[in-house]
């Protein structure tokens, strides 16, 4: 489960945040998942609790914020959404387009702590 090594990289990254501010503890951290992104958010939420105990995100709340796939269109000048894959065809004028404009995101976007 990959989900254990990414939540590690992530909370790394908390915990420094977290020192470099001097805080003495945290209470909540954000993520952005984009739906291409290959993670599974339960596997994120079990890994959480489980890289967490002992340290100053212990007991903190996770909260997962889901970025939807969206692809452009040159022909058309519009992003469109996306089911899944990494080239689309367009609802519109059916052209096909490999221009991922969002939902590969696997972001940090926040960090709350005293």
């Amino acid at each position: 489960m990959h989900e254990v090594g990414i939540m590690e990289s992530a909370i790394d990254a908390v915990l420094r945040q977290a020192r470099a501010h001097s805080a003495r503890r945290v209470h909540r951290i954000v993520l952005r998942i984009g739906a291409l992104a290959g993670v599974e958010p339960d596997g994120l939420r079990f890994a959480f609790d489980v890289v967490t105990r002992g340290t100053l995100a212990a007991g903190a709340a996770l909260e997962i914020e889901a970025v939807p796939a969206r692809a452009y269109c040159a022909a058309c000048d519009a992003d469109f959404p996306v089911d899944g894959g990494f080239i689309a065809r367009c609802p519109t004028c059916s052209a096909l387009s490999a221009d991922l404009r969002s939902g590969r995101e696997l972001e940090l976007s926040r960090i709350e702590m005293t």
